[in-house]
């Protein structure tokens, strides 16, 4: 291994920073700053990171949490469940006009459970992951839900399968198909993208 590999983050500070990343975009929302349509797109972006965030955690760091943990399936359900209900509101925000109270009802019900949802993986699953598993294999991790985001869906699919064959096979496809869209309708799913288009 090379100095890079032991050195750089590991799957959990990956994760951390996403955590974080929304975390300044749900306070920006909160805010109320902003045009109706600044709005509608950074909900956009938290939707699409979120998104892209929960496919990777589903396909590799729930099963690791599955074989490294002796309740790791009780975790990894629990955790499932949580991005169930996220993605349901996440299909909600999705269509509701910026302008319309429902969106900030949506709005309030996506951050109040994504908070939750970090909270326990920042103070119960991500630590304990840590203390089973060798570095080696958390920064094994990091690699595969890098690779994982890159090519994972951008809007929610809340029908699709959140466990491993089923959905390591069809988010690839699902994920080509929201960039397509994205691309053709101007959505942006970054804060780059948003930035460019904005300025």
């Amino acid at each position: 291994m090379t100095d890079t590999q032991t050195t750089g983050p590991d799957v959990l500070d990956v994760l951390i920073t996403d955590h974080r990343e929304v975390e300044v975009l749900f306070v920006e929302l909160e805010n109320r700053q902003g045009t109706p349509e600044h709005r509608r797109h950074l909900a956009d972006v938290v939707i699409a990171e979120l998104v892209r965030h929960a496919v990777a955690e589903e396909m590799y760091v729930y099963p690791a949490a599955r074989k490294a943990l002796p309740d790791g399936d009780q975790i990894a359900e629990h955790e499932i469940a949580e991005h169930s209900d996220a993605e349901r509101t996440m299909k909600d925000l999705e269509s509701a006009d910026p302008s319309d109270p429902r969106f900030d009802e949506l709005l309030a019900h996506l951050t109040r459970t994504i908070r939750h949802h970090v909270q326990d993986e920042e103070s119960d699953l991500f630590p304990r992951l840590r203390a089973a598993m060798a570095h080696e294999e958390l920064m094994e991790l990091a690699g595969k839900v890098g690779a994982a985001k890159k090519a994972a869906p951008t809007r929610p699919h809340p029908a699709a399968p959140d466990r491993p064959p089923a959905n390591k096979l069809l988010a690839p496809g699902t994920g080509l198909v929201d960039r397509v869209r994205d691309a053709l309708s101007g959505r942006p799913t970054t804060m780059t993208e948003l930035r460019d288009r904005e300025s």
